[in-house]
């Protein structure tokens, strides 16, 4: 089964455009100002506004207040929040879209974690001591198999390419796989041809 394909870090009209005609399903929008790829509330509605409403639209957040949160995702008609810092369980229930809570994978431990969160799904990526994502490294893709059992749709994250994206889908059968670096000319700028060849390889398995 093909995983739904979503494109995360986008920054501009030009790539979500191309990401959704390349036939992309979620566009991700990182409202975190210490990423490389943030962008800003106004930015991001606009972008927003010119997509297919087909298209999911996600924010990125890490460890926002619960105002911001719910004013970014008014002002973006957002359809999925992704909860990508240490928010507790409790908070993520409180918004009225798809919920996602990012858990980055060290080791087996990490999936303990996991199972507190009554989410939507969850977004495997891998760990670092310096970001809370974009890394443009992969974990032990055994663990997100093993995450399957938690009973909550998996999307795979990490250091996801062109070249490896179709070995990892193979290998984990995701709800979704999530990119970002993986197909960027630069951080925050996307590469037509990455961008494409991540797609068809998604979509060839």
């Amino acid at each position: 089964m093909t995983p739904q394909i979503k494109i995360c870090g986008i920054t501009n009209l030009d790539d979500a455009r191309l990401a959704v005609d390349l036939g992309a399903d979620m566009l991700g929008f990182i409202f975190y100002a210490k990423s490389q790829r943030s962008i800003t509330r106004e930015a991001a509605a606009a972008i927003c506004q010119a997509l297919p409403a087909s298209v999911g639209r996600v924010g990125v957040f890490v460890n926002e207040a619960e105002p911001v949160i719910r004013e970014i995702l008014a002002a973006c008609k957002l359809t999925a929040i992704q909860f990508h810092g240490d928010e507790p369980a409790k908070f993520c229930r409180r918004f009225p879209v798809l919920k996602i809570k990012a858990i980055r994978v060290r080791n087996a431990d990490s999936l303990r974690m996991a199972a507190e969160y009554d989410v939507d799904a969850l977004l495997l990526d891998t760990y670092t001591d310096t970001q809370h994502g974009g890394t443009g490294k992969t974990f032990d893709w055994s663990l997100a198999v093993q995450a399957k059992s938690l009973g909550r749709p998996i999307i795979l994250s990490g250091g996801l390419t062109p070249d490896n994206v179709r070995e990892a889908i193979r290998v984990v059968q995701p709800f979704a796989v999530d990119v970002a670096s993986g197909v960027e000319r630069e951080p925050g700028k996307k590469d037509p041809e990455k961008l494409r060849r991540f797609i068809e390889a998604c979509k060839s398995e």
